[in-house]
């Protein structure tokens, strides 16, 4: 399991890379993960401090350090 989410944490690295910020919603499709992989993925870049997070009002945004 860990390196499944160590290997979800570097797609969303990449879109975000590519994309610059992007919503939850939009970092799903773009990955095609489920929630829990999703979640997991941008909770191992935020402990790593290369992504921030934002949330304004329902939206939550991530963006690359």
């Amino acid at each position: 399991m860990i390196n499944t989410i160590g290997e979800a944490a570097g797609q969303v690295y990449q879109v975000l890379d590519k994309s610059g910020e992007s919503t939850i919603a939009k970092l799903k499709t773009a990955t095609k993960m489920n929630d829990f992989i999703l979640a997991a993925a941008v909770g191992w870049l935020a402990r790593e401090n290369k992504v921030k997070i934002n949330q304004s009002g329902k939206s939550v945004k991530v963006s690359l350090v």
